[in-house]
């Protein structure tokens, strides 16, 4: 397992909104390589559902952001709760598609 570092690819949403700072990170896991970002409460505007519990994150609740590191697609991220994030390897699939 490799360490985590940072990464700055300096996109179009380098920056949440009201000009905050995303923390975000590449992790290696059994699962592949991923891109996670981490999510403010205060910038969490809208309700998503984790894929790890199928249970709703509310606006207002902090939370990441998950994609393949090989995969650049918006389709593709995923909004987690950080429990469900780490357990994610531990449990099965909820039947949705991640």
């Amino acid at each position: 397992m490799s360490p985590r570092r940072n990464r700055r690819d300096g996109g179009p949403d380098e920056r949440p909104p009201g000009g905050g700072a995303w923390l975000e990170r590449t992790e290696d896991g059994p699962d592949g390589e991923w891109i996670v970002r981490v999510v403010s409460g205060a910038s969490a505007v809208k309700a998503y559902r984790c894929p790890g519990c199928d249970q709703e994150i509310p606006p207002g609740t902090g939370h990441l952001v998950a994609w393949p590191a090989d995969v650049g697609s918006i389709e593709d991220r995923r909004h987690w709760h950080q429990p469900c994030w780490r357990a994610r390897t531990r449990r099965g699939p909820t039947g949705r598609r991640f």
